[in-house]
């Protein structure tokens, strides 16, 4: 289950952007802290103690204790929200969590097995369709991670939730039963037309009938004047 993270925070009374810039000219992060029907809390946190947990990728369903002015304050990050052009933390919203409280949180899940499954011995691909999974759970029991072995699959074969053993009280915040992985045959590449067996000859290498075999030579003794062509002047007589 989740560890629970200790973080620091100060209260701070002034809400809106100019006291939000404010805060983060001083290196803190601003946040608020509601639900569980209490007020808004404004807040403000130090960037080098929130940063690490974010960076692992589970920030937001993480169970934190935050100590503000020296009350403990059990919450969950429900937003973080990041500067565009330079992708620092701005601003962090937390969910104040009572007793007994129920939450929907994204669960990473993590594959195991990829080498020694069968389907993928045979030149199949794992392919990942769910990286996390929203759960429904109580606030104190938050899973780490899902586990998925894929070590018997074999190719076509896929998981889905329904067929993980989720922890007791956990159960899937989805409507429709989330397919987590499948192993899919490599699609092989469309072979070549083969050749054809008489190739064309290209029309620069084709030899143009020569014309003088397609006509007599001009002037041949008695070749026969070409269709449609006028009959050749008789030789003037000689005279006696």
């Amino acid at each position: 289950m989740s560890k629970i993270v200790q973080l620091k925070a100060a209260s701070r009374a002034r809400a809106g952007k100019g006291a939000s810039r404010a805060v983060r000219r001083e290196g803190l992060i601003p946040g608020v802290v509601y639900g569980d029907r209490q007020e808004p809390q404004l807040v403000s946190l130090t960037y080098g103690d929130v940063l690490p947990h974010v960076e692992t990728g589970r920030f937001l369903s993480t169970l934190i204790d935050l100590d503000v002015d020296g009350k403990t304050v059990r919450a969950i990050p429900r937003d973080v929200q990041f500067e565009p052009v330079r992708d620092f933390i701005i601003h962090i919203d937390f969910l104040r969590l009572g007793k007994e409280a129920r939450i929907k949180v994204n669960v990473p899940v993590h594959f195991t097995g990829q080498d020694v499954a069968p389907g993928i011995k045979q030149g199949g691909t794992l392919n990942i369709v769910s990286h996390s999974v929203a759960l429904n759970c109580s606030a104190n029991l938050i899973p780490d991670e899902i586990s998925v072995d894929v070590s018997g699959m074999q190719i076509g074969q896929s998981i889905h939730l329904s067929n993980i053993s989720l922890p007791e009280g956990v159960t899937s915040a989805a409507l429709d039963d989330v397919t987590l992985c499948a192993i899919t045959a490599q699609a092989k590449e469309e072979e070549a037309p083969a050749e054809a067996a008489t190739a064309e000859v290209p029309a620069t290498n084709q030899k143009a009938p020569a014309a003088a075999a397609a006509a007599p030579a001009a002037g041949a003794k008695g070749a026969a004047p070409a269709k449609g062509a006028a009959p050749a002047a008789a030789a003037p007589a000689k005279k006696k």
